[in-house]
C-alpha cells in the first residue's frame, strides 16, 4: 500500500487532461506566431484538389498576414477594419468592414480560431472540445449563427502546443484542409516589413 502514492504521482502527468480554458491560456501566451501553411481545397465538381502553400502570421493585437507562394503569389492582410489582397503583383484589392460586414464577421472569427477565444467561439458555435491524450486536443465547431450556419456544416481544429490543423466543411460538400507547421514565436514583435503591411493601403 505504501507504493500507492508513488504510483499516483508517476501516473498523474500522463492522465492530465487539456481543457478549452487551458488551451485559450496557452494561445494567449503566444501573442505572435508565424508558421508555414499547406492548404488543400477539395471541390466536388473538380477532379483534382487545389493545393497551395506559403507563410502566415497571426498577431493577437494586430491581425493576420497570409502569404501564398504557390501555385501563384497572393498576399492577404486582415485587421479589424479591412482586408487587403494582392494577387500576382496586381493593384491591391481592399474590402472594408463598412462595405462587407459579413467578411469582417468571418475575419473576427478567423482570429478567434487561431487564438481559441472561448467567448467568441461559444457565441457562434456549438463547441465540442476533446482531450486526445499526450497533450493533444481536437475542437469541433458547429455553427449556430447566420451566415456561418449557411456556409459551414462544421469547422474542425486540432493540435498540441500550437494549432496544427484546420478543416472547413461547407454546405456544398466541399472541404478545405489547412496544415500549419514550423511554428515560430520569434521575433516576438513585428518586423519593419510586417508593420508596414498592416499600416499600408
Amino acid at each position: 500500500m505504501k507504493l500507492w502514492p508513488l504510483v499516483v504521482l508517476l501516473l498523474a502527468p500522463l492522465t492530465h487532461a487539456v481543457t478549452l480554458d487551458q488551451l485559450q491560456q496557452r494561445f494567449t501566451e503566444q501573442p505572435l506566431v508565424r508558421a508555414h501553411f499547406e492548404q488543400t481545397r477539395t471541390i466536388k465538381a473538380m477532379p483534382q484538389p487545389l493545393r497551395s502553400q506559403g507563410e502566415m502570421l497571426i498577431a493577437r493585437d494586430t491581425g493576420l498576414l497570409w502569404d501564398q507562394t504557390a501555385p501563384f503569389p497572393m498576399r492577404l492582410m486582415l485587421d479589424d477594419s479591412r482586408m487587403v489582397q494582392i494577387i500576382n503583383g496586381q493593384p491591391p484589392q481592399t474590402i472594408t468592414a463598412d462595405n462587407n460586414p459579413q467578411m469582417f464577421q468571418f475575419n473576427h472569427l478567423l482570429r478567434a480560431l487561431f487564438q481559441a477565444d472561448r467567448k467568441v467561439l461559444e457565441q457562434n458555435f456549438r463547441v465540442d472540445f476533446q482531450d486526445q491524450g499526450n497533450d493533444r486536443w481536437t475542437l469541433k465547431l458547429t455553427p449556430i449563427t447566420t451566415p456561418l450556419d449557411k456556409i459551414f456544416t462544421s469547422i474542425d481544429l486540432g493540435g498540441k502546443t500550437y494549432l496544427e490543423t484546420i478543416q472547413l466543411n461547407d454546405k456544398q460538400g466541399d472541404r478545405t484542409d489547412i496544415t500549419l507547421s514550423n511554428p515560430r514565436l520569434t521575433p516576438a514583435t513585428l518586423t519593419d516589413d510586417e508593420r508596414q503591411r498592416f499600416a499600408a493601403h
